[in-house]
């Protein structure tokens, strides 16, 4: 059988296993509670994927993460340094 291949958004909802700062998930509960916590996080990475195409162009098959990463991690030591 072949493997469908879906878009930013689309398809059917998928149970993954996800590891946040405590303090990231407080600030998400007390915005939107914890029955919409899953739509918020979808919501955002949704975003994060489209706005890293915008900048970068369609998402590459491998090695997204590692420079996602590389890029967050850099953006927050300029935070820092200019803090």
């Amino acid at each position: 059988m072949a493997e469908t291949s879906y878009s930013i958004g689309e398809g059917p909802a998928t149970h993954v296993s996800l590891s946040l700062p405590e303090g990231t998930v407080e600030a998400i509960r007390r915005r939107v509670g914890k029955r919409e916590f899953s739509s918020f996080i979808a919501a955002a990475v949704e975003r994060e994927l489209a706005g890293h195409e915008r900048r970068n162009g369609p998402l590459p098959s491998s090695g997204l993460l590692s420079g996602m990463r590389r890029q967050h991690v850099g953006e927050e030591e300029a935070k820092t340094s200019a803090g």
